[in-house]
């Protein structure tokens, strides 16, 4: 870009104050890039916040690209995209008016917390905007984004994401721009694909690609290396520069690292067909674990309440603790009945046969004192004669 042209937009951006088509008053600049910029201001008419988008560029074939793209965002209703609201031009200058998206964008996020971000996360975010992709994809005249990158996804504080600046979109009867404003608009480079980096044309599988790298770089930390350096690694036998998501950070797990690389396949027939395909397969991924084990804590909790609906899964819990008290009834009941035995043993007069021994021993005397508490004994005989009837 020349001095003049940079002192021009220089010029053409907005201050704090400033208000347009006597309805827009300018709060602040939230960014600006190459060609174009983006402020927060106050719709007056309707008292809310409101994001104003402005071209930075004389170009007249940016200007019917910009108001293609504000016509484009405002046919469209998907939660992760913003609504636009209007498009005027006021002077030499374009905007469009769209609904303000709170929080910080991914790239902002990854400067702020260098390396990895959690894996549950980057799957959660990752099924939101392939549910945008697969509204845009299917729309009546479809879309494709062309521009997936950090840069472009905002996180907001509820944690939803948004796929914002569609600068770059195309619909099926878009036009082609020529080739200078393609270097300048055309691609990202580590986040386009081949198709797009050499001009052969996009698809539904260039936003897989780009969503892929960025997928990639959220759950690494690690840029991944541009397309046209994998190919020419490719041609020249060389290793592939991308590695494995699960060499780099194990966390990511096997099963994610592959669908990664099929959706960063050099050969767009080598990706997944659809978007929606891609969405299944990060849900069979990120979700079958966690509703597997959410179904489990839901049966025992089931058991142990013992609703009807789990009537076959809490006999099989309540049959255990049934035969374990029954057992211990039994052992108890088997000690008393022991317990009682010896008891009764103990203090039961058993009519036992005393030793032969001659009278005068000392011990008749012990044995004739217990038989004269013995009822069934004759009472009235002498010690002697008892010791004569137990020897007969």
């Amino acid at each position: 870009m020349s001095d003049t042209n940079r002192k021009t937009y220089t010029s053409d951006l907005l201050t704090p104050g400033m208000i347009l088509q006597s309805r827009y008053r300018i709060i602040r600049k939230l960014g600006n890039g190459g060609m174009g910029a983006v402020y927060e201001a106050n719709d007056l008419r309707l008292d809310h916040t409101v994001a104003l988008k402005q071209i930075l560029t004389n170009d007249e074939a940016m200007w019917k690209q910009f108001e293609r793209e504000a016509r484009l965002m405002a046919s469209l209703n998907h939660p992760a995209l913003p609504r636009v609201s209007d498009y005027f031009t006021e002077g030499n200058r374009a905007f469009f008016v769209m609904q303000i998206v709170e929080g910080s964008d991914l790239a902002e996020m990854i400067v702020r917390q260098p390396g990895p971000f959690p894996r549950n996360a980057v799957i959660a975010w990752a099924d939101q905007l392939l549910d945008a992709l697969v509204y845009l994809h299917s729309h009546e005249r479809q879309i494709i984004h062309r521009d997936i990158k950090p840069h472009n996804l905002k996180v907001t504080a509820s944690g939803q994401i948004a796929l914002l600046d569609f600068g770059l979109a195309k619909s099926q009867t878009s036009t082609r721009t020529d080739a200078a404003t393609k270097s300048v608009f055309g691609y990202t480079p580590r986040y386009a694909p081949l198709e797009q980096i050499q001009d052969l044309g996009t698809g539904p599988q260039s936003d897989i690609y780009a969503l892929g790298a960025t997928l990639y770089h959220l759950l690494t930390g690690v840029k991944p290396p541009d397309a046209l350096t994998r190919a020419a690694a490719l041609i020249s036998a060389r290793p592939n520069p991308l590695k494995s998501a699960y060499e780099i950070n194990p966390a990511v797990g096997e099963e994610l690292s592959a669908i990664l690389s099929c959706a960063m396949a050099q050969n767009p027939d080598e990706r997944y067909a659809s978007a929606g395909d891609f969405r299944e397969a990060l849900r069979w991924v990120g979700r079958v674990e966690q509703n597997e084990s959410t179904q489990l804590d839901e049966q025992i909790d089931a058991t142990v309440l013992a609703t009807p609906e789990s009537e076959i899964d809490v006999s099989v819990y309540k049959m255990a603790p049934k035969k374990m008290f029954g057992s211990r009834v039994l052992g108890a009941c088997f000690i008393i009945l022991l317990t009682s035995f010896c008891v009764f043993c103990r203090y039961y007069p058993w009519n036992m046969p005393g030793p032969a021994s001659n009278s005068a021993d000392p011990a008749i005397s012990t044995v004739d004192a217990k038989a004269t508490a013995l009822p069934m004994l004759d009472q009235t005989a002498t010690p002697k004669q008892h010791h004569r009837k137990y020897k007969r």
